[in-house]
């Protein structure tokens, strides 16, 4: 199961340091006070600063905390991380914000990480700060930081040309011919920001939306993996659990119900 792609949102607050951090199809630099929202399904890598690596605070959490009456009413945050990735906009400047933000990250993790842990006050405090920033957002208190940091031209070119053809043919001779470098260049700057080759990145994003399919349609499996341009089944099925950690049909069953 990949370490790079979570089905739950996640949150990451920069603290001291610095380093860069790759989402979607985006490279950010990494500064204390950025907070980065990062939606379920979403390829993301830090890249840490060799000499002043950037400490971080990550938080993940399941959608079933806001579904069947575990909150005290229709919230629901999934609205501010469909944002971000509608707009690709991941990333968050707080310095306006005081130190709200880091008080609330401070107060939640010292709550789950107590002896004496009381489930519910952990929830109530996640929940107080997605509620916080889900209000800074709709007022636009939370401006999008910096821009993000410029990847090379041609590495934004195959970036963009996989996620206009996702479901094609494509391969690395194809897409270094398309960028005009060579296959080995584009190949080790692949690695290097996302950690994945290119086929490897590649069938990574047909799988996050095959996933999506599976929650959503009533498709066949053999018609999703068709869909999402895998020419065997068999192929579909391995890559699929090499994502999830699960084949897709046992995904279907017992994993989908949790993504609403």
């Amino acid at each position: 199961m990949l370490e790079y792609v979570h089905d739950w949102p996640a949150i990451v607050y920069v603290h001291p340091g610095q380093g860069t951090l790759f989402i979607g199809q985006t490279l950010y630099d990494m500064q204390a006070g950025d907070l980065f929202l990062i939606p379920g399904n979403t390829i993301h890598r830090t890249l840490p600063d060799a000499i002043d690596p950037a400490i971080t605070t990550a938080l993940t959490f399941s959608p079933l905390l806001f579904s069947d009456g575990a909150a005290a009413d229709s919230f629901t945050p999934s609205t501010m991380f469909e944002y971000c990735k509608l707009s690709k906009h991941y990333r968050w400047d707080t310095k306006q914000d005081n130190k709200s933000i880091p008080q609330l990250l401070d107060h939640l993790h010292l709550a789950h990480t107590s002896k004496n842990r009381c489930e519910p006050a952990v929830i109530q405090m996640l929940q107080q700060l997605l509620r916080f920033l889900d209000a800074e957002l709709c007022q636009g208190t939370l401006p999008n930081s910096r821009t993000s940091t410029p990847i090379s031209a041609w590495m934004n070119e195959a970036l963009q040309y996989i996620d206009e053809h996702l479901f094609e043919d494509i391969h690395l001779p194809l897409l270094a011919r398309f960028t005009k470098v060579s296959p080995t260049q584009l190949s080790q700057l692949f690695q290097q920001l996302i950690g994945l080759n290119v086929m490897e990145y590649i069938f990574t994003q047909r799988i996050l939306y095959a996933k999506d399919l599976l929650h959503h349609s009533s498709s066949s499996i053999s018609e999703i993996a068709a869909q999402c341009g895998f020419d065997s089944l068999s192929c579909f099925y391995k890559k699929f659990k090499a994502v999830t950690g699960a084949p897709p049909s046992h995904f279907r069953r017992h994993t989908s119900w949790y993504l609403d």
